[in-house]
């Protein structure tokens, strides 16, 4: 029995106050809780802030203001989420269990930790759980890990289906604690292993998310979408997935937005293929020369070489399907 003091804070003021050294945020507790029960984590004290940003806000801008408190199940559900950003409203949808997704909430999900075997198992090395410590899954079965900026250190992979949607819409994420208020991009504040992967955002201690801005995108409600290749059809992390929104004049590509899922620490802007696209008159032959350039640097390991040639194949798929050039 692991011991802790509880404290449920009544607005964000209060939660701020009830933080301490070794405390911990409690939110819908669909991971942390998890965690508590495998001893990955043993905080000293969880102050609730379940009660807080429940709301889903339009902005003068036509974007969104989604609070860190509304549960995933809303978050999908909403008409203008629905109408604006469907491709958000599918990668929710395509997470987790009902169950779950009606207890997850947006600020927790932002911050679920990795689902690497080796993090789990405390008897296993983990330099994320235990800095120093080795990692056992570079030479282990590492099937599910990252193919992409990845480190000598690290090779696990983010775990979050929305979070890969919001990287892709260019969402912000709003920050608060004893320094005040600050907003992040959501790309900019999940890192990269490194040589410290027991870091995992740029949050600094005390910090809380409150809300995240999805700016407005106008061709994201017509033109996008989310597709999440798995090992079965439910209640399965993935083993890629590609959050795409795109916008044509006549065949021509004007814009396009692309991030990939289960394939690195964080949710993967796919820049190099945006980059390879935009301009370009849309075919498959250009949708393969995108998924190429995005790969290239990609460094597989002993088990899941497969997702580098499944990544790009799930990118032309999904931009065929959203242009109607089909390979």
């Amino acid at each position: 029995m692991i011991e802790f003091r509880y404290d449920r804070a009544a607005d964000v003021g209060s939660a701020l106050a009830l933080m301490s050294p070794g405390a911990k945020y409690l939110a819908g507790g669909t991971n942390l809780v998890d965690l508590m029960r495998e001893t990955v984590e043993a905080p000293r004290a969880l102050v609730d802030v379940s009660q807080l940003s429940g709301a889903i806000e339009e902005q003068p801008d036509g974007g969104l203001r989604i609070g860190a408190g509304v549960k995933n199940t809303a978050v999908a559900a909403h008409p203008l989420v629905r109408a604006r950003y469907p491709l958000l409203s599918r990668a929710i949808l395509a997470g987790a269990s009902a169950q779950i997704r009606n207890m997850a909430s947006v600020g927790g999900n932002i911050l679920q930790r990795t689902r690497c075997y080796y993090f789990y198992d405390v008897a296993a090395r983990c330099n994320k759980r235990v800095p120093g410590s080795g990692c056992d899954a570079i030479d282990g079965f590492n099937r599910i890990h990252a193919i992409l900026g990845a480190s000598p250190d690290c090779v696990a992979t983010h775990p979050s289906d929305m979070c890969v949607a919001l990287a892709a819409l260019d969402a912000d994420v709003e920050i608060e604690g004893a320094g005040g208020k600050r907003s992040i991009r959501l790309t900019d504040l999940l890192r990269l292993p490194g040589g410290r992967p027991d870091i995992e955002t740029e949050l600094q201690p005390g910090e809380l998310i409150t809300a995240v801005i999805v700016p407005p995108l106008a061709f994201a409600a017509n033109h996008s979408t989310y597709r999440k290749v798995r090992d079965r059809a439910s209640y399965a992390f993935a083993l890629v997935s590609v959050a795409a929104a795109i916008d044509l004049d006549g065949g021509t590509i004007r814009d396009v937005r692309i991030a990939l899922g289960g394939v690195a620490h964080k949710p993967w802007r796919a820049l190099a293929a945006e980059e390879a696209l935009q301009g370009q008159a849309a075919s498959p032959a250009l949708f393969r020369a995108a998924a190429e350039a995005e790969l290239r640097d990609a460094a597989p390991l002993r088990d899941n070489g497969f997702k580098v040639e499944l990544a790009k194949r799930t990118i032309v798929a999904v931009l065929g399907e959203l242009t109607g050039e089909a390979a």
